[in-house]
């Protein structure tokens, strides 16, 4: 295990610990030796992490220590390698750019060791078939979910029917090939799904929605629709 993994586990077991502990526990728990977690947590005090205690009488440590990226244990770095490549490959421009430039901030900031793993990393991506063209800019969708306002949209229902909507998004949904925004349609009075590839325009309103997407997603959740059942478990579930 690297020295890395080593202090990443520590933080865990450390956060799992209400109340002090002692060095021989800690030890056991991590599988090393005493000199070995007495050297980690005076790593992890070098780094900014309040931990109260000393040999003999146990530690413990406050809340609110974050680990920077270079923390990342190996299964959790090529987690994120291979997300990061993924929407690299299949997300709209703003959101592969997005996760390009997040990618390489890990990378800046990883020891030597890590870095060298995730040059190597053999988790790749294979070419695939595109999301259908859309004729909405997927920015303008979720800044209307993160900033909590009304969206008017303009839509083509299977039939080739164009309807106007005023809608309180709260979730947009990617699939291989489908994206599905999520909303509350003030029209129908109820929640109502919508393919992004037929949404025609979409305009962004000043008007907040009256439920948070919080709100919203947990009332979802809760409907006869979604009871047992996977978030959207078919790309045309639920969409009109």
């Amino acid at each position: 295990m690297s020295r890395s993994e080593r202090l990443l586990n520590l933080l865990q077991v450390l956060r799992h610990h209400r109340r002090p502990v002692t060095g021989q526990a800690l030890s056991a728990e991590l599988g090393v030796s005493i000199r070995t977690l007495y050297r980690d947590i005076a790593s992890l005090k070098a780094q900014g992490a309040v931990i109260e205690g000393e040999p003999g009488l146990g530690y413990v440590m406050k809340p609110g220590f974050m680990l920077p990226p270079l923390m990342f244990a190996a299964e959790e770095l090529d987690a994120l390698v291979l997300g990061m490549r993924l929407i690299a490959e299949q997300g709209d421009q703003s959101l592969a750019q997005g996760a390009s430039r997040a990618l390489d901030k890990i990378y800046a900031v990883l020891p030597a060791e890590l870095r060298r793993e995730l040059e190597a990393s053999a988790l790749l991506v294979g070419a695939g078939r595109k999301v259908p063209p859309q004729a909405v800019d997927a920015d303008v969708l979720r800044t209307a979910i993160r900033i909590g306002h009304k969206l008017e949209l303009s839509y083509r229902t299977p039939a080739g029917a164009v309807s106007e909507r005023t809608v309180w998004p709260f979730a947009l949904v990617y699939f291989d090939l489908t994206r599905v925004l999520m909303c509350w349609c003030e029209l129908r009075g109820a929640f109502r799904n919508f393919r992004t590839d037929r949404i025609l325009a979409a305009k962004l309103l000043s008007t907040r929605s009256p439920r948070s997407r919080q709100a919203l997603l947990a009332q979802w959740r809760r409907t006869e629709y979604v009871a047992g059942h996977s978030i959207l478990p078919e790309a045309t579930s639920g969409v009109r």
